[in-house]
């Protein structure tokens, strides 16, 4: 097999012949296609003696499918102040320990961020293995300024204080991303027509990389006539250009 420059061999097929060092493994996983899995972080989860995760049964599906059989521990949102610590424990112990999400890249939207700084506080090795993320995924194929931009995460679920909320915004010189759910994704664009108006240029893509990707990028007000007419399932990803900005 040729060398790739910064992949050996043996890395590219996978093997884990050479145990990982003692740190916590931060690993992208797939956010709908499971061939964005890398290499890497299929070595790193079989390497690893734990596997951090946001939900076991997601993740044990995944695992499965990857022929990974590591033993899993659950990490989220309602018990991470009390596990952090504990994982720390087995990083200090010398083990090699793979944080994971159910999607994405883990601390982004997803638990990990008191994790990760558990281990920073404690001087405990910290290594990124880069996977797919939503918001980068959905900025890239945009056609909105990519140079730079403001990740705001899942803005407020109630209409005061959403709008609110993204006024402190309104001239703000980049481009904004935001994640939606199915259930709010209607209220949120009435909230973004209210406070930036119908001519102000979003992008809006649902379910990146499944089977029924869509998107719809334009004009805030055609974008939301068009949205009606869809079925409004799955996972949202926002992007709203600079004010003034001409697609």
């Amino acid at each position: 097999m040729p060398t790739v420059k910064g992949i050996s061999p043996q890395s590219a097929s996978l093997s884990t012949e050479s145990p990982l060092s003692a740190g916590l493994y931060v690993v992208g996983t797939p956010i709908g296609n499971l061939g964005d899995l890398s290499f890497r972080a299929v070595a790193v989860l079989r390497g690893s003696a734990v596997i951090a995760c946001e939900d076991t049964r997601v993740t044990g599906n995944l695992l499965r499918r990857f022929a990974v059989d590591r033993p899993l521990v659950a990490y989220h949102e309602h018990n991470e102040r009390e596990v952090a610590p504990l994982i720390a424990e087995k990083i200090v112990a010398g083990e090699a320990v793979a944080l994971a999400s159910d999607a994405g890249t883990p601390t982004i939207s997803d638990p990990g961020f008191r994790l990760v700084r558990e281990c920073r506080r404690r001087r405990l090795p910290v290594f990124a293995v880069p996977g797919p993320c939503a918001a980068i995924a959905a900025l890239s194929a945009s056609g909105l300024p990519t140079d730079a931009f403001l990740f705001l995460g899942f803005p407020p679920s109630k209409t005061i204080a959403r709008e609110n909320f993204l006024r402190q915004y309104g001239e703000f010189p980049h481009t904004l991303i935001f994640h939606e759910s199915c259930h709010r994704i209607e209220k949120f664009l009435i909230s973004l027509v209210a406070v930036f108006g119908e001519e102000r240029v979003i992008a809006v893509a649902r379910e990146l990389t499944k089977l029924h990707e869509t998107w719809h990028v334009g004009p805030l007000g055609v974008v939301h006539g068009d949205l009606l007419r869809f079925p409004r399932r799955g996972e949202f990803t926002i992007l709203v250009a600079p004010k003034n900005f001409i697609l």
